[in-house]
């Protein structure tokens, strides 16, 4: 882990953040570089204590390390979302396989930094994390065809049918909504849903299938791939 300066713009007032590691020196050194730069920060060392802490302190992100002694990092967020808790998530995490990623944030994750990391990378994505969750375009109903997103409550509704989506999928739809009947390119895609500057288009793809598979089952197809370059979502009649 680097110890290149993490010096950036102040986080609003009464940020928290709720830092899960079992390791005493990488716990130490992110919290404290963290209040240094302007969070509140709570510190746990298991899952359960995770758990507990999210409840006792309601923080607005939590950084999160995938191996814990007892619950490992997947099942707390399994154990959050189950619980109703939407809080942003981000895994610490010293394995590579692009399989684990997926799986991580298909329950509910929002970002995921692989260990060795610098102490830069890590403010900035939890920078990123936190933008997104600042209530864009709030108040706004989302409508295409017969799908409509109610961004306030944060429901998706197909043909009058509820469908049920994880965060990540949450996003990329709204995104495409967004921007619907544009291409969006796989960068794009994975710049503004993930805040990766550059990453696996493959992770792209596996989340278009989700929600392909989701709404698909409900209505005509919505989600139409440009070979090699991206997606875009349209009414069944633009096509």
């Amino acid at each position: 882990m680097s110890t290149e300066s993490a010096r950036t713009e102040r986080p609003p007032a009464g940020s928290r953040l709720l830092v899960v590691d079992d390791e005493p020196a990488i716990l130490d050194v992110l919290a404290t570089s963290l209040r240094f730069l302007g969070y509140e920060v709570a510190e746990a060392t298991t899952g359960r204590a995770a758990l507990a802490a999210v409840r006792e302190h309601a923080p607005d992100l939590v950084l999160l390390d995938v191996m814990l002694p007892d619950l490992d990092g997947f099942e707390v967020v399994r154990r959050l979302r189950q619980g109703g808790s939407d809080v942003a998530v981000v895994f610490l995490t010293a394995r590579e396989s692009g399989t684990d990623v997926v799986d991580g944030l298909d329950l509910g994750a929002d970002d995921y930094i692989t260990k060795p990391f610098r102490l830069a990378e890590v403010a900035a994505r939890v920078r990123a994390v936190m933008r997104r969750g600042e209530g864009r375009n709030a108040g706004a109903t989302l409508v295409c065809a017969d799908l409509e997103v109610d961004t306030d409550t944060y429901e998706v509704r197909r043909a009058g049918q509820r469908v049920d989506l994880s965060p990540t999928e949450y996003r990329l739809l709204c995104h495409l909504l967004r921007n619907r009947g544009k291409v969006l390119t796989h960068a794009q895609l994975l710049e503004h849903v993930w805040d990766f500057g550059e990453g696996d288009p493959g992770v792209v793809k596996t989340y278009v299938s989700y929600l392909r598979r989701k709404l698909d089952s409900l209505g005509p197809p919505l989600i139409e791939t440009r070979r090699g370059i991206g997606y875009t979502l349209r009414e069944p009649d633009d096509r």
